[in-house]
C-alpha cells in the first residue's frame, strides 16, 4: 500500500472512531445503517483502566460487528506504522551503506586517476550528489530520486561481478586525411587509425590501490596509443601501457604515494606532455582542502622519472649514467562565486642528462641499406622533432691504390641537444558553471619557458678523428637560438560529453618556438613537435552512454623566424572518430 494511502486511511480511521465513541445514544440510534455508531454511553470510564479497549461481549448486538470492524481497522493501521518506522531505519542504514560506497568510488578515482571509464566517473558522480543531498524522508514520503535505484544498481552490479576490480576501456576508430603542407604534397594522403585501450584496476586494502593498462601502438613510440590500419593484416601489438601501486595510508590520508607507469599525478595541457604518455618512477602528492570561503584546495605533487640508462665508454670508467626528469607543481583551487572556480598550477621539469633522446631519435631517423630504423633504442620515427641537435656520423671507407672510398655504410655514433630542457610551466584554468548543467564553459591558458635553452652547446663532444678505415662527420639540424625558448596554449571549451545528447565545443590555439620544450614528449598531432602555429578546433556528440562522435580539425604549419622564405602553406589534418568505451 503506499505510504500516502495508508496515512490517509490512518486519519479517516482514527476520525470515524473518535465520532463513533462520542455520539450520544440518541444519535447512535438514529443512524439507520449504523455505520458510525458507538456504544461509549454504556460504557462509564469509571467502569474499565484507562485507554483499555472495551469488552466485545459488552457492545450492543447492533454495534458488535461494526465496533469489532474498527478495532481490527486499528491494529491494521498501527501494524503499518511499525512496519514503515522500521522501514525508515533500514533506509537509514542502506543511505549509510550507499555514502560509503560512494566515498570509496570518490576515493578510488582521486587515487587510481583514471580508475574508472567515463561512463563509470559520472554514475560515481550522481550517486554522490544522490547520496549526500538524500535524507531518510518522513513517512508520508518514503520515495527515492526517479533514477537513483538504477544509478546505485548499476555501480553494485560493477563491484559485485569482478569483485575488488574496477574493469574499463575504450576503442576509436579514425579516419585521418591530410591535405595541403609542403609544396610537393609529401604529407598529404587519407589513413584509418584504431586504439584500443584496457584497464583493471583495484582497491588492495584500506592503504593500497593499484592497477594496470593494456594499449595498442607502437612500443617505440610513447606519445601515440593509435595503430595504423597496415601491414598486409599482421597482428597488432598490445602491451602495457600503466602498471602502477598507490599508498595512502589511513593514518594520514592527505598524502598519496605512487610508484611503477602511472598516469599524470600533475596537472598539465599538451604544450608540454602528449595525453597519451605514462611517465616512469616515483611520484608524490599532499593535499590539503582548508576550511576558507576562497581557497578550497592546495596540493604539492613531486616526481621523479628514469628514461634511459647509458653506459660510459671510458676505458676507466664504465659506469651507468641514468638519465631522469624530476621536479614538481603546486596546485591551488579558488570558489571565487557559487558559479566560478579558478585554478592556478605552477610546475617545473628538469630533463637531467636528456641527449640520450637525442642520440635514440637520431639512430631512428638514420635510414641507410644497413641500418634502416636501427639503433639501441629507436624513439619513434623522429619527423616531428624539431629541437636543435648535433649528430656525429662515422662512415666506413675502403683505400684502393693510396685512394679512400666511402664504402656506403654510415652509422650515428653520437647525438647531442645543443639545449638543456628546465621548463617552467604555468597554467590558469577557469570553469563557469552556466544555469544549464548541459553547458560548462572552461578557459585554459598555459605558459611555458625553458631555462636551459641553448647552454648545453658547452658540452658538445667533438668527434672523433678520423682513420684509415673510418671518417666522422658532425652536422648540427638547426641552428640554436636561445631566444626561442617560449610556448603559448590558450583553450575555451563550450559544453559537456557525458550524458545522451551531450554537445561539447572545443578550440585551442598553441604557438611553440623551437627549444621551449622537449618536442617528442608534447602533442603528438601537431604539424611538428615545436618550432610550429596550430590551431586545433573540435566538436562532440554524446550519441549514446557509451558511444561518442567527433570531429577535430589541425591546422598547422612551421613558424618563419629568421627566414627569407616564403611560410609553407598550411597543413589540413583533420580527425573523424567513433569512439566506443566500456
Amino acid at each position: 500500500m503506499p505510504t500516502h494511502s495508508v496515512h490517509r486511511s490512518t486519519r479517516v480511521a482514527t476520525a470515524s472512531l473518535a465520532a463513533l465513541l462520542a455520539m450520544p445514544p440518541a444519535m447512535a440510534a438514529r443512524s439507520g445503517d449504523g455505520s458510525a455508531a458507538s456504544a461509549r454511553d454504556n460504557f462509564p470510564a469509571e467502569s474499565r483502566p484507562a485507554g483499555a479497549a472495551p469488552a466485545e461481549s459488552t457492545v450492543p448486538g447492533e454495534y458488535s460487528e461494526i465496533f469489532t470492524e474498527l478495532l481490527q481497522l486499528k491494529k491494521a493501521v498501527e501494524a503499518q506504522t511499525n512496519a514503515l518506522a522500521e522501514r525508515s531505519r533500514e533506509l537509514e542504514a542502506e543511505l549509510e551503506s550507499l555514502r560509503e560506497e560512494a566515498d570509496r568510488l570518490a576515493d578510488l578515482e582521486a587515487r587510481l586517476g583514471t580508475a574508472l571509464d567515463a561512463q563509470g566517473i559520472v554514475a560515481a558522480s550522481r550517486l554522490r550528489d544522490a547520496v549526500s543531498t538524500s535524507s531518510i524522508p518522513q513517512a508520508s514520503q518514503t520515495q527515492v530520486p526517479q533514477d537513483w535505484s538504477n544509478r546505485v544498481s548499476s555501480i553494485e552490479d560493477r563491484l559485485k561481478k569482478f569483485g575488488p576490480f574496477i574493469v574499463s576501456g575504450d576503442f576509436r576508430l579514425r579516419e585521418e586525411p591530410f591535405l595541403g603542407g609542403p609544396a610537393d604534397h609529401s604529407l598529404d594522403r587519407t589513413r584509418t587509425r584504431y586504439r584500443l585501450r584496457f584497464n583493471i584496476d583495484t582497491n588492495l586494502d584500506q592503504d593500497f590501490s593499484g592497477g594496470f593498462s593494456l594499449a595498442s601502438g607502437d612500443i617505440n613510440d610513447p606519445t601515440s596509443t593509435n595503430q595504423n590500419v597496415d601491414g598486409f593484416y599482421a597482428r597488432k601489438p598490445f602491451f602495457i601501457d600503466k602498471a602502477f601501486i598507490n599508498f595512502t595510508p589511513h593514518q594520514f590520508s592527505r598524502l598519496t604515494l605512487i610508484g611503477g607507469k602511472f598516469g599524470y599525478p600533475w596537472y598539465n595541457t599538451e604544450l608540454t606532455w602528449d595525453k597519451d604518455l605514462n611517465p616512469e618512477g616515483l611520484a608524490q602528492t599532499l593535499v590539503f582542502q582548508p576550511d576558507t570561503p576562497l581557497l578550497k584546495r592546495i596540493a604539492f605533487v613531486g616526481f621523479e622519472l628514469p628514461f634511459a640508462h647509458v653506459a660510459r665508454t671510458a676505458a676507466t670508467n664504465k659506469s651507468t649514467v641514468q638519465s631522469l626528469t624530476y621536479g614538481g607543481q603546486v596546485q591551488t583551487q579558488w570558489q571565487l562565486a557559487s558559479w566560478l572556480k579558478f585554478g592556478v598550477y605552477s610546475g617545473f621539469y628538469n630533463f637531467h642528462h636528456a641527449d640520450p633522446i637525442a642520440l635514440a631519435l637520431a639512430k631512428a631517423s638514420a635510414n641507410n641499406a644497413a641500418t634502416a630504423m636501427a639503433g639501441v633504442l629507436p624513439l619513434g620515427t623522429g619527423d616531428t622533432v624539431q629541437n636543435s641537435i648535433v649528430t656525429t656520423t662515422a662512415t666506413n671507407i675502403v683505400t684502393i691504390g693510396g685512394a679512400a672510398y666511402p664504402t656506403g655504410t654510415t652509422t650515428v655514433t653520437n647525438a647531442q641537444f645543443a639545449s638543456k630542457f628546465a621548463l617552467l610551466d604555468s597554467i590558469a584554468r577557469v570553469d563557469v558553471t552556466t544555469p544549464s548543467e548541459k553547458w560548462p564553459i572552461t578557459f585554459i591558458g598555459n605558459f611555458v619557458q625553458n631555462t636551459g635553452a641553448c647552454s648545453n652547446l658547452p658540452n658538445i663532444v667533438a668527434p672523433p678523428a678520423n682513420t684509415s678505415s673510418i671518417q666522422f662527420k658532425q652536422s648540427v639540424n638547426f641552428a640554436c637560438n636561445a631566444r626561442q625558448r617560449h610556448g603559448y596554449w590558450a583553450e575555451a571549451q563550450f559544453g559537456r560529453a557525458q550524458k545522451k545528447g551531450d554537445w561539447q565545443f572545443d578550440y585551442a590555439r598553441i604557438f611553440i618556438e623551437r627549444e621551449a620544450v622537449l618536442s617528442n614528449f608534447d602533442y603528438s598531432e601537431l604539424r611538428q613537435g615545436s618550432n610550429v602555429t596550430e590551431h586545433r578546433a573540435s566538436v562532440s556528440y554524446q550519441a549514446d552512454g557509451n558511444v561518442q562522435l567527433s570531429f577535430i580539425g589541425l591546422i598547422g604549419r612551421p613558424l618563419n623566424f629568421g627566414s627569407t622564405k616564403p611560410p609553407e602553406p598550411w597543413l589540413e589534418r583533420l580527425q573523424f572518430d567513433v569512439l566506443y568505451s566500456f
